[in-house]
């Protein structure tokens, strides 16, 4: 952790170029970010997995803010349907694979962030090596296969997780810091608390079938970058053991509570 005060001030100095004081001035006027908060987002390096509807606003505004690695896992390619949402991309974009359109747009946005491509799906046999590289990991990705194989992993390499979710007028986003414990010494919840199994396949349908509500996909991705950006700067208090669920139809937000789960198969009595 760095020290706040003048020796915050200095490593600031030290950490940051003049064009990025400048560009980062209203993170640095807050008392929760300043000079130590703004080096802990630049030393920071986050995976997102999707740049879809969640993961464009995500990724800008994690690069807006000057995140110093982006790690961008997508193994798919622009389509003219994704356009309607999935902002980071544009219509000169159409069939390039995301993670170039993505690495282009923060380039454009913000020099001073490192993009790393990973133009592959991610799957249990890859996901713990992938995820141990990085700090902090957001997941947006849109299926249930992909949701667990990361959240696993993410116990397992021992990194925090914000993920999230959409439906067609409604979203949710939590925090998993399942290698930790709270403050009363019981470990925190893992996704698999949460939601101990996926659904059916086919019970819910994809969003090609289902419909969804273009700049629901922008609340509920800056939501996200909030909480990364918070868990990064170590300001707030973080999404765990809380699922935070927006309808957009009634424009309401509320936030439901869970515990850890002991029968869980990751950190739960008999867990291995």
């Amino acid at each position: 952790m760095l020290p706040s005060g003048d020796a915050g001030d200095y490593l600031l100095a030290m950490a940051l170029a003049p064009e990025e004081i400048e560009r980062y001035a209203r993170h640095l006027v807050l008392a929760e970010v300043g000079g130590p908060g703004q080096a802990r987002l630049k030393a920071a390096r986050v995976l997102v997995v999707g740049a879809g509807g969640l993961g464009a606003p995500l990724i800008q505004y994690l690069a807006a803010a000057g995140i110093g690695t982006i790690g961008i896992v997508d193994d798919d390619t622009v389509s003219l349907s994704n356009l309607q949402r999935q902002v980071i991309h544009g219509t000169p974009d159409l069939g390039r694979p995301k993670v170039e359109s993505a690495a282009d747009a923060v380039a454009r946005l913000n020099p001073h962030v490192a993009v790393v491509p990973h133009p592959f799906r991610i799957t249990p046999d890859n996901a713990v090596d992938l995820i141990a590289g990085y700090d902090l990991v957001a997941d947006g990705s849109d299926n249930f296969a992909t949701r667990y194989a990361v959240s696993d992993a993410c116990f397992h390499a021992r990194r925090p997780l914000v993920t999230a979710a959409l439906g067609r007028f409604d979203g949710t986003l939590t925090t998993i810091r399942a290698h930790e414990t709270g403050p009363g010494g019981t470990p925190n919840p893992t996704y698999r608390c949460l939601f101990p199994t996926p659904p059916p396949p086919g019970s819910v349908p994809a969003c090609a079938e289902a419909g969804v509500l273009g700049a629901l996909a922008g609340v509920m991705g800056s939501l996200m970058a909030m909480e990364v950006i918070r868990a990064v700067a170590e300001f707030g208090e973080p999404l765990v053991g809380r699922l935070l669920m927006v309808d957009a139809r009634s424009m309401r937000f509320e936030t439901l509570s869970y515990g850890w789960d002991p029968d869980n198969p990751l950190n739960g009595a008999s867990a291995e």
